[in-house]
């Protein structure tokens, strides 16, 4: 197997929303490996049209093409990171719209909103496993305005081992074979992250100490 270190650098402000309370909607500060995945090998492997005739996503047949491909990509943790909080305010075109004061999620203007959105240069951290050696971009898009991100990639050095080993990079639970002994869970869709994972098995340790777990790919639920 191939291991990648991949270092992110946020070139514009990214935003996607992981929490919504009202009028705000907030950006987490940890990358999920399905937005990864599809910035990373949309142009490749998934090929995504551009064109989307419906709101559903399809994570079995587009990353099941990575599975096949024996790619995994890691959710990515935050190196170094900063907030804006943007505010936004849509005007209200009465001459073909009713004006409404209050949308029907509660007593606030339907058409104002602050996005707290992560920081252009904010740094993460991810890894990319692969069973062949595997071009990555040198720049991707993400978040909802696609905005622009610097890839780094480095090939780590590692060993095989087995044993009880604590998990520094954060982890997709349904991904992970095994059940971790020990976590903390981070909140976002369309599935929650593991950090601080305790686990015992199988894995692989980089040259600095790094472990991660051997075995991941991309698994969903049935049905």
């Amino acid at each position: 197997m191939l291991i990648l270190r991949c270092r992110l650098v946020l070139h514009d402000s990214l935003y996607y929303a992981t929490r919504e309370m009202g009028t705000l909607y907030e950006t987490g500060h940890y990358l999920h490996n399905y937005a990864l995945s599809y910035a990373l090998f949309n142009d490749r492997l998934i090929r995504v049209p551009y064109f989307a005739s419906g709101y559903r996503p399809s994570y079995p047949a587009d990353l099941g093409k990575l599975n096949a491909a024996g790619i995994y990509v890691t959710p990515a943790r935050p190196l170094r990171f900063d907030y804006l909080l943007v505010t936004w305010k849509m005007a209200q075109v009465a001459y073909y719209r009713r004006p409404e004061r209050f949308g029907p999620r509660g007593n606030f203007p339907e058409n104002y909103g602050r996005a707290k959105e992560l920081a252009p240069g904010s740094v993460f951290e991810c890894f990319v496993i692969s069973r062949e050696p595997v071009p990555l971009p040198r720049w991707i898009r993400m978040g909802k305005w696609a905005s622009k991100v610097l890839v780094e990639a480095e090939p780590e050095q590692y060993r095989e081992r087995s044993g009880p080993y604590t998990c520094a990079t954060p982890l997709n639970p349904l991904d992970v074979p095994g059940t971790p002994v020990a976590f903390d869970v981070v909140s976002m869709p369309p599935v929650s992250l593991l950090i601080n994972a305790r686990l015992d098995g199988p894995n692989y340790e980089l040259a600095d100490g790094t472990c991660i777990p051997a075995g991941m790919r991309y698994r969903f639920p049935e049905g």
